[in-house]
C-alpha cells in the first residue's frame, strides 16, 4: 500500500516543535523568530546547526508519538485553535498538548483558584460559585491541584457545564495522583493542557508558569481562599498585570486560608459577596427558582422543607426529618443540579 504523506499541517507543528525544542528558544525566542520569519518552517530552516536541528526533530516525533497515545492533540501558535486570550501574555507557550476538545475555552471562561488546604467554608463556596457559573455558560478553569482548584472543577462537570485544567506536568500525567478520577473526567468532558512534552514531571518552576496560562485564558480570576504566600496569588498578580478583573471571596480574618484573599481585598479586587456577584462579572444573571425532579425520599423532604426561606443545615435537617449525613447528602445532589444553592453565610435556599 502507499504510504501516506504527512499534511502541510502537520509537517508545520513538526517544524513549530521543533523550533520550540532548541536550545535558547524560549517563547520570547519563538514568538520574534515567527515575526521576523512569517512561519516556523521557515525559522527552523533558517537555524544554521543541522545537528541541533535533527535532534530537536527527534525529540519532535518522539513528543507526538507520546501524545497520540493518549489521545492528546499538538496546538501551536500559528493554529487556528490556538486560543487568541493567550496572545495577551509576553511569553505565550509556543505549544499546547491538549486531551479535549478546544471549544471547552470558548469565552466566557472564568479562572476559580485557591488553596490546596480548603477549609469547609471555602469548599462550599466554590462548589456554589463553579455550579452557577458554569450553568451560566461559563468554562472554569483552574489548576487541577488539591482543594479548590479541584472542588471548582468537579462542580462545573458535575452542573453539566465546561470546565478545562491547564498542567504542570506533561498532559498525560495525572498529578496529583489521588486526582485520577477527576484527570479522567476532563479529558473525557472537558480539556487538560500543558505548555511541557508528554512524560515530564513538575518542577519548582512549573507550577507559576503554568498560573500566567490560567490567569491568561480567563477574563476573570476569583480567589476563593488562599494563604498568605499562596500559588492562587501568583495567578492572580498575572491577571492584574494582563487587565483582567481579579475577585476574591472574604473570609475570616483570623483563618490562615483567608489572609491572601483578604489582602487581595483590601487592595481593591472585586467583591464576591454572593453568587449574583460572581455572574455578574460575566453578563449572567442566577436563574429564577424552579422545580427540580427530585430522585429520591431525602431530596424531596430537602425540597420541601426550604419551601418557607432560607434554613441552616441543623435547622433543615430538623425541618425535613432526616438524619444529619443524609441532610447533607441530598442537599449535595440538589445543589449539584441546581435546585438549591448554600450561600456563602452558610444558609440554604432554593434557587
Amino acid at each position: 500500500m502507499p504510504r501516506t504523506l504527512p499534511s502541510p499541517e502537520a509537517d508545520q507543528r513538526l517544524s513549530a516543535l521543533a523550533l520550540a525544542l532548541l536550545h535558547g528558544v524560549g517563547p520570547i525566542t519563538f514568538r520574534d523568530r515567527l515575526a521576523r520569519f512569517g512561519h516556523s518552517g521557515a525559522a527552523f530552516d533558517d537555524v544554521p546547526d543541522s545537528a541541533a536541528k535533527c535532534s530537536a526533530i527527534q525529540r519532535a516525533n518522539s513528543a507526538l508519538n507520546d501524545a497520540v497515545r493518549v489521545g492528546a492533540a499538538l496546538v501551536t501558535l500559528e493554529d487556528d485553535q490556538y486560543p487568541e486570550r493567550l496572545l495577551d501574555l509576553p511569553d505565550p507557550p509556543p505549544f499546547l498538548f491538549a486531551r479535549g476538545s478546544m471549544e471547552t475555552v470558548a469565552s466566557p471562561v472564568v479562572a476559580i483558584v485557591g488553596t490546596r488546604s480548603a477549609s469547609p467554608y471555602g469548599e462550599r463556596v466554590t462548589r456554589e460559585l463553579s455550579g452557577a457559573l458554569a450553568r451560566a455558560g461559563a468554562c472554569v478553569v483552574s489548576g487541577m491541584a488539591r482543594g479548590i482548584d479541584a472542588v471548582a472543577h468537579r462542580a462545573a462537570l458535575a452542573a453539566g457545564g465546561r470546565s478545562a485544567a491547564v498542567l504542570g506536568t506533561g498532559v498525560d500525567i495525572a498529578y496529583p495522583a489521588g486526582n485520577r478520577p477527576l484527570y479522567d473526567e476532563l479529558a473525557d468532558h472537558g480539556l487538560l493542557l500543558s505548555e511541557v512534552l508528554p512524560g515530564e514531571r513538575a518542577d519548582a518552576g512549573s507550577f507559576p508558569r503554568r498560573n500566567r496560562i490560567i490567569a491568561a485564558l480567563a477574563s476573570v480570576t476569583i480567589v476563593v481562599e488562599a494563604g498568605a504566600r499562596s500559588g492562587a496569588l501568583i495567578t492572580a498578580s498575572h491577571a492584574l498585570e494582563l487587565g483582567r478583573t481579579v475577585a476574591a471571596v472574604p473570609g475570616p480574618i483570623d483563618a490562615p486560608q483567608s489572609a491572601g484573599t483578604n489582602e487581595l481585598l483590601r487592595d481593591g479586587a472585586v467583591v464576591v459577596a454572593t453568587v449574583a456577584d460572581a455572574l455578574a462579572l460575566v453578563g449572567a444573571r442566577q436563574p429564577s427558582a424552579h422545580a427540580p425532579a427530585l430522585r429520591s425520599n431525602g431530596e424531596r423532604l430537602v425540597w420541601e422543607a426550604l419551601s418557607g426561606g432560607s434554613l441552616d443545615m441543623d435547622t433543615l435537617a430538623t425541618r425535613a426529618g432526616l438524619p444529619a449525613s443524609e441532610c447533607l447528602a441530598a442537599v449535595t445532589t440538589l445543589e449539584l443540579t441546581g435546585a438549591i444553592e448554600c450561600t456563602l453565610t452558610g444558609e440554604i435556599r432554593r434557587r
